[in-house]
């Protein structure tokens, strides 16, 4: 087949844009913090702000997963549907948050600039895939995605981390080179090559989009990124944040994988209370090991403590859902009756909202 010059052209310019080099800026300055290592076998390898034996303001001992009527589902807690009424609050922030499933979100601000945060389309980045559809038998079901007039209108990119189902190159490729990326310090050399424009950040550093100021933040997690499974060699030589979008005067906070600590504490005290917070709820459980699920990953209850903690407005809650990967849960929907149930039980005096995977909420 005879190529025209036209698509020689094309083809060119693709192969060229795919082989180029990123461009990676490290954002920090004096009022931010860096966690590092400074000795030892952990030399130069991140931690989080609060280490050490964790306890807990709030527990469900038993019976944390009544039914709820509000829960309509073709299975025992699998295959849901969240129908209850809700009454969206009177917050006038000109936010809009679509919920992509597990921990992705489409966010319009209120002055029209359109951001995703931790995309991720299908399943995992091979081989960590196929390895984890061999093991488990399990495949995740696709969430909801973006059109291709919304991929092509991105102004912003922000991944929290870089573990699998919160990060993946495929979709990096899909999205393309046009968005900016917003990364922990230390993730940019993980991207493919194209072009990319990344902006590494430390903990409470901040960059603009237009008049959109975007602040990054402590999260209680770790990092991880192997190709091996079960093999973690790279743990903790990449940061994981929060972030805080702000415009006009109001704020969405996104938490990202996170246990519960005081720094939920210091982001209220040096923001103020927030509008809209999306927390996880989810991957707590594990009957061998608990401790260290619920260590970096809230539980129901303690997300609702965060988000007193952080005075929010309004609550919406993520992790959950038939898009899950159900890793460290019960069921698909199981951490969701579980925060219905806790709400009531703790009196939990700050709003809810809760989305189903495709669904929006304009506060």
């Amino acid at each position: 087949m005879k190529l025209s010059p036209l698509s020689l052209v094309f083809i060119s310019g693709l192969l060229t844009a795919c082989g180029s080099t990123n461009n990676i800026e490290r954002i920090a300055g004096a009022d931010t913090i860096t966690p590092l290592h400074k000795e030892g076998q952990r030399e130069g390898r991140y931690h989080n702000l609060y280490p050490g034996k964790k306890t807990y303001p709030n527990n469900c001992e038993s019976e944390c997963y009544p039914s709820d009527p509000h829960l309509q589902c073709k299975e025992e807690n699998e295959h849901c549907l969240y129908i209850g009424e809700q009454t969206i609050p009177t917050l006038n922030t000109g936010f809009t948050v679509r919920w992509l499933g597990h921990a992705g979100f489409m966010i319009n601000t209120p002055n029209g600039q359109h951001v995703i945060i931790d995309p991720v389309k299908e399943q995992f980045d091979s081989p960590v895939d196929l390895a984890f559809r061999l093991v488990s038998g399990f495949y995740r079901q696709p969430g909801d995605w973006l059109t291709k007039s919304e991929l092509e209108n991105l102004d912003a990119v922000i991944y929290s981390h870089l573990h699998y189902d919160h990060f993946n190159k495929a979709d990096i490729e899909e999205i393309g080179n046009k968005p900016r990326y917003l990364t922990p310090l230390g993730m940019g050399d993980n991207f493919p090559d194209g072009g990319f424009n990344i902006s590494e950040m430390a903990w409470f550093a901040k960059t603009n989009i237009d008049d959109l100021t975007i602040h990054s933040l402590p999260a209680h997690h770790f990092s991880s990124r192997v190709l091996v499974p079960f093999i973690y060699e790279d743990n903790d030589k990449d940061l994981w944040n929060g972030w805080l979008l702000e415009q006009n005067g109001k704020t969405l906070f996104f938490a990202g994988d996170t246990g519960y600590s005081k720094h939920f504490s210091d982001i209220q005290q040096r923001y103020d209370d927030i509008d809209v917070c999306l927390i996880p709820i989810a991957s707590y459980y594990h009957e061998e090991n608990g401790n260290w699920y619920r260590y970096v990953h809230t539980t129901p209850e303690d997300a609702l403590t965060a988000a007193q903690d952080l005075n929010c407005k309004v609550m919406i809650p993520w992790g959950y859902g038939n898009a899950s990967w159900k890793m460290g849960d019960h069921t698909s929907h199981s951490a969701l009756l579980r925060l219905l149930h806790m709400y009531d039980e703790m009196d939990s005096q700050t709003p809810l909202y809760i989305l189903n995977e495709g669904e929006s909420v304009a506060l």
